[in-house]
């Protein structure tokens, strides 16, 4: 067990954290800096600047250290095809709005086919190349599956992009992303473990890369992780959930995720049905407990401790 859990979590800290010296340096000479909407919080307009594109150092010491044993776990290969496939989207993306300075990054439409694609070849990957079935869990009832038959691959696909998405909505302050989703990573590796299903270098990989990441996203944040880095922990989250055969459990484990998105897509709606009334101060929700006198360290120390919460409920309902 210390060569597949503890020393996954210790490489990719070491990487992670090393890199960071050298990397947002190099980052900030090529001023890819963030750009604050001004119609957010005032107190955000201080990140003017701030380097972006981060999530690099997650990926490269996820990369690495899960390299060092996908000989002996074939079973991460599809985890990390669709973190590295979302990564690179969310690098392209990143790269057209602050390198080229581009604002408007990928178009919607060319985000969306990028994605599918990648989601796509997972799919193809996990039913032609693994043992595991699409058929999923139902939290809280034991030895109980959902088989959507036909329709499992739509659902997928489904499943995959709205967690990428919802990951990327979560990563709108200092540290909230990173340390909502170390917390869900580490939920995966218990699991993982207790069950023997063999993807545990990876979840770990993504455990000590995120906290070696934190060293630098945490407030006040020296780097920001940008699309690169959310839609890779995206990618990883829904892959690795899939792998469990437990999508039906990132609703819980994943909850943050899950309102950041419902508050914006409802804000949004209320907004045009009503002609300019909305329902929270600003959205995604983390903005509106901001305005609602919240300070950032709050907020994600909140956020964080509602998704340690429920992966304990989540573990209840295996």
């Amino acid at each position: 067990m210390n060569q597949t859990v503890i020393l996954p979590v210790i490489v990719s800290f070491v990487i992670s954290a090393l890199l960071g010296p050298v990397v947002i340096p190099f980052l900030r000479r090529l001023k890819v800096g963030q750009t604050v909407r001004d119609e957010g919080p005032q107190a955000h307009l201080k990140k003017n600047g701030t380097p972006t594109m981060g999530g690099i150092l997650i990926m490269i010491a996820v990369v690495v250290t899960s390299l060092l044993y996908v000989k002996d776990f074939p079973k991460i290969i599809p985890i990390l095809f669709l973190t590295l496939g979302f990564g690179l989207i969310g690098f392209v993306d990143d790269y057209i709005k602050v390198v080229l300075k581009r604002s408007m990054g990928l178009r919607a439409w060319q985000k969306m086919i990028g994605q599918f694609v990648v989601t796509g070849i997972f799919a193809f990957y996990l039913t032609n190349y693994t043992d595991v079935s699409l058929a999923m869990k139902i939290p809280f009832l034991s030895n109980q599956y959902l088989d959507f038959g036909i329709f499992n691959i739509p659902v997928l696909l489904f499943i995959v992009v709205g967690t990428a998405n919802g990951t990327n909505f979560t990563d709108g302050l200092d540290g909230l992303a990173s340390s909502v989703t170390v917390i869900v990573a580490t939920f995966f590796t218990v699991v993982a473990i207790g069950t023997g299903s063999g993807i545990e270098p990876i979840t770990c990989a993504v455990v000590g890369a995120l906290l070696g990441f934190l060293l630098f996203n945490v407030y006040p944040a020296s780097v920001f992780m940008g699309d690169t880095g959310s839609l890779a922990l995206g990618g990883f989250v829904a892959a690795t959930a899939y792998m469990l055969q437990m999508p039906l459990f990132i609703p819980i484990v994943g909850f943050i995720y899950l309102a950041e998105v419902l508050s914006d897509i409802l804000q949004v709606g209320y907004f045009k049905m009503t002609g300019g009334k909305r329902i929270f101060k600003m959205a995604p929700i983390h903005h509106h407990f901001e305005l609602c006198g919240w300070s950032e360290t709050r907020v994600v120390a909140v956020f964080s401790i509602v998704t340690a919460l429920l992966c304990l409920v989540a573990y209840a309902g295996i």
